[in-house]
């Protein structure tokens, strides 16, 4: 049976960081896990990646390997996670993580609960599919494996998600017209691997941005 959505929750801090590799999810995801031991073996813990500035219509990630995100005071870490792990999660407050040699010094923390926004949005989600085709058939499988159906599907990018076993090749996924208790079932469960590499949550659609913005 799934959980009732109010038991999952975002735990949102502000943060102190300059700059992070834009491919900062595993040294992010090394830096929860030494500061909350308990984080890796949490099945329903997930992490948001941090994300620079908006340009246009959303987030614009920097090209290259050596980019740099540069982040404003509005930045924020997120992390998804039972909501009887919030008081755990506060023990980051007031630490200075030690993200890919960024020192990123964690702020105050406010909870947000799931969205109830019905149009959901994943910057990466890494599914057992080799191209664009074969992704959607597959991200159609598991959500139907869940009961979730989408009136629309759009899959974007390609983006790596580097680790030292090996690199993820995550797509971007727009999910619209779904049921309320949809919407809350996949912000709950995720879909696809590297939950806590970022990978596979989803976020309100017309809020991309809405991480790094004050918590409501």
């Amino acid at each position: 049976m799934p959980q009732e959505h109010g038991d999952i929750v975002d735990a949102v801090f502000a943060i102190a960081c300059r700059c992070l590799p834009v491919d900062h999810a595993y040294a992010l995801q090394q830096a929860i896990e030494d500061a909350l031991p308990w984080f890796a073996q949490e099945p329903r813990a997930g992490l948001h990646t941090v994300h620079g500035a908006a340009s246009g219509s959303g987030w614009m990630r920097p090209e290259g390997a050596d980019a740099l995100l540069q982040l404003s005071h509005r930045a924020k870490l997120a992390l998804r996670l039972p909501a009887r792990r919030a008081e755990e999660a506060a023990k980051l407050v007031g630490r200075t993580l030690q993200v890919a040699g960024w020192p990123l010094r964690v702020e105050k923390m406010a909870l947000r609960p799931l969205s109830r926004i019905t149009t959901l949005f994943s910057r990466c989600v890494v599914l057992d599919a080799l191209d664009e085709a074969a992704f959607v058939l597959v991200a159609t499988a598991e959500l139907g494996a869940l009961g979730i159906r989408a009136e629309r599907m759009v899959c974007g990018r390609v983006t790596p998600v580097a680790t030292p076993a090996r690199t993820y090749q995550a797509r971007s996924l727009m999910l619209a017209g779904l049921a309320l208790e949809q919407s809350l079932l996949l912000q709950q469960s995720g879909l696809g691997a590297g939950r806590t590499l970022g990978c596979g949550l989803f976020i309100p659609h017309k809020d991309i941005a809405d991480l790094r913005s004050r918590p409501d």
